[in-house]
């Protein structure tokens, strides 16, 4: 017989659960706690399932009725209510994610698993760029017309390279949101095709060496904090990253064994790299250790030493000497590599000096071979090339001054 109001509330709790039925697989469940809720049994692709329809009084009978035919008129239509359902909730959570949650969430899902300088760098997109433009849409309500609008404004400013970062995480973020299941497309892929075209690929521009003695000479004469003349120094005689070097702290340092070791973590390649020190750079760290010793980073920054020095730091000094689009703090990277290469040094010496993968996958995966000692001996005989060189032209040496 149909449930009637009275009936169900003349219902009392028993010690087990139990049922009363109201027909086409609508019951009430009486629960040991004196609670009654409404289930709907149905049968979807030959399995057997429950739906739950809420509990009594708050969901009345006549309310319990409509909500199973509405239930039975996705059966009939071939639909499952349980999955149905579950796709309102998901739609409806959809709906108030923001960008900027799921972009946040994001970020700290993979900043744990980059090196430090690709989290700061992504960290700076998102703050200056992504999120002030549609943190705070809805992560469902974002079209790809919104997206290419936002990477052509980062475009007009003339910075291709941030817009080609941008694309790259907006792509990622969304994926990540397909992977959760709270978006069913992204909009992000493909915005390259419409990417503004970029001009001719420059490498990091590098004076020749020859030219060293000229470039040292006025790395004298200009007026820059000491910090940042050591900084050219260091960079001249180590080949590493300028970012390696900025933000590196005195406890990678032992001068005694003449040996920086950068750890996995703050390295490209996501792999511990030992960097030979030459005399030269030794001398030059000791004089360093003297004024920034106190601190925790080898280059603190002025403003605040908890913070390394700017990035901007190096190349705005090479520009004051007359330098811009001929040499930066990345170009001596290249230098080394010219130079070494045509001095018929060994190209696997010279790649690991540069921390650079073997082109041949397979070859990096299996070489674990750091040449610590050959390149040891390679890195003090440029260093004191460079040395020779400057004493034949009647500069100041690294050597002797820093």
């Amino acid at each position: 017989m149909p449930l009637t109001d009275s009936s169900i509330k003349a219902a009392k709790p028993k010690e087990k659960p139990y049922k009363l039925s109201d027909g086409y697989g609508l019951y009430l469940e009486i629960m040991p706690n004196g609670s009654k809720l409404w289930r709907l049994k149905y049968r979807h692709s030959e399995k057997e399932k429950r739906l739950a329809l809420g509990a009594y009084p708050t969901v009345p009978l006549q309310k319990a009725r409509q909500r199973r035919e509405e239930a039975r008129q996705l059966l009939a239509d071939g639909i499952d209510p349980s999955s149905e359902r579950q796709a309102a909730k998901q739609a409806q959570k959809a709906i108030k994610l923001t960008f900027e949650v799921l972009a946040r969430e994001w970020y700290s899902y993979n900043a744990p698993r980059w090196a430090e300088s690709t989290a700061y760098k992504a960290k700076l997109y998102l703050e200056n760029d992504l999120i002030p433009a549609i943190g705070a849409r809805a992560i469902t309500n974002i079209a790809r017309p919104d997206l290419v609008e936002l990477v052509r404004k980062v475009e007009a400013r003339g910075t291709l390279n941030a817009a080609g970062k941008i694309r790259q995480w907006l792509h990622q973020i969304f994926r990540y949101g397909l992977a959760k299941g709270v978006i069913e497309i992204n909009p992000a892929t493909d915005l390259n095709v419409v990417a503004a075209q970029a001009k001719a690929v420059r490498h990091h521009p590098h004076v020749g060496f020859a030219d060293l003695p000229e470039l040292l000479g006025k790395l004298e004469a200009v007026k820059i904090h000491l910090f940042t003349r050591c900084a050219i120094h260091l960079l001249m005689l180590t080949a590493v990253r300028p970012g390696e070097l900025r933000a590196a702290p005195w406890s990678e340092f032992n001068l005694d064994t003449a040996t920086w070791t950068i750890p996995k973590e703050r390295m490209k390649a996501r792999r511990p790299h030992a960097v030979p020190l030459p005399r030269q750079a030794v001398a030059i760290l000791r004089q360093l250790k003297a004024i920034s010793g106190g601190y925790a980073l080898l280059f603190p920054g002025q403003q605040n030493p908890d913070r390394p020095m700017s990035e901007n730091t190096i190349n705005k000094a090479l520009r004051l000497m007359g330098y811009e689009d001929r040499q930066t703090g990345h170009g001596f990277r290249h230098l080394l590599s010219t130079e070494l290469n045509g001095r018929g040094y060994n190209r696997d010496w010279i790649e690991r000096q540069l921390a650079h993968g073997d082109s041949d996958e397979i070859r990096d995966t299996y070489n674990h071979a750091t040449y610590l000692e050959q390149r040891r001996e390679m890195m003090q005989a440029w260093a004191d090339s460079i040395d020779a060189l400057c004493v034949s032209a009647n500069v100041v040496s690294i050597k002797r001054k820093a």
